[in-house]
């Protein structure tokens, strides 16, 4: 009689599924590979972290320009209005001839305007550049005190606007018929890591005297 059972046949190359040959594609990569794929990885994260680092720097350098461009404009504010009433109060427009030039302006102001005298504080004030400290200075001879406007400037400037009785315009020293002054910064910008040092941005204001006699004339 001829059993019958359940009998297991091994087929000639037939692996057990849970053994891998050593030709098998599962078998993983091969160390060349995996140096390849570092290297690859090594490179493309450096560009990214290049790209960022350049980007962060770039937005910082603007930040600081904007802020710094922003200090010295409300500084130049604040003297425009000191500068523009020079001469009230007088029959002059307010600047003291022999002692204003390019690099100091020498304004009178009869704020009072009781008396045509201007020995009231505020009333007699200079502003010059100080190299020492890189800074232009508010000085009011009346009471002695000097302070500082705006600091991390390398230069200021100002330019006269002499204005003749026919309306023509020119610059140069400071002049009876000195109608407005442009007054130029120089600003000196924060070094940031990662961007050239010594940046410099200038700032520049027109401030109209509007009490001097060309401008009263034109009311």
């Amino acid at each position: 009689m001829e059993c019958r059972g359940n009998t297991s046949r091994k087929v000639q190359g037939e692996r057990h599924p849970l053994r891998l040959g050593p030709h098998s594609s599962d078998a993983g990569y091969s160390l060349i590979e995996l140096i390849v794929s570092l290297v690859l990885s090594l490179i493309i994260l450096g560009g990214a972290v290049t790209v960022f680092s350049s980007a962060l720097g770039s937005r910082t350098r603007e930040t600081s320009t904007g802020d710094a461009v922003t200090s010295a404009q409300a500084a130049l504010n604040i003297v425009s209005r000191e500068v523009g009433n020079a001469g009230y109060g007088l029959v002059t427009n307010g600047i003291v001839l022999t002692d204003s030039t390019d690099k100091k302006l020498h304004i009178r102001t009869n704020t009072n305007n009781q008396n045509a005298l201007t020995d009231g504080p505020g009333e007699d004030v200079t502003f010059y550049y100080d190299s020492n400290s890189q800074s232009v200075v508010r000085y009011d001879s009346n009471t002695g005190l000097a302070s500082g406007v705006i600091n991390r400037v390398s230069d200021v400037d100002f330019v006269y606007h002499n204005y003749a009785s026919d309306g023509t315009v020119t610059t140069g020293s400071a002049a009876a018929n000195t109608g407005k002054i442009t007054i130029k910064l120089q600003v000196i910008l924060e070094d940031i890591e990662g961007q050239p040092g010594g940046r410099i941005v200038s700032v520049n204001s027109d401030v109209t005297l509007r009490n001097s006699p060309y401008q009263l004339g034109q009311y």
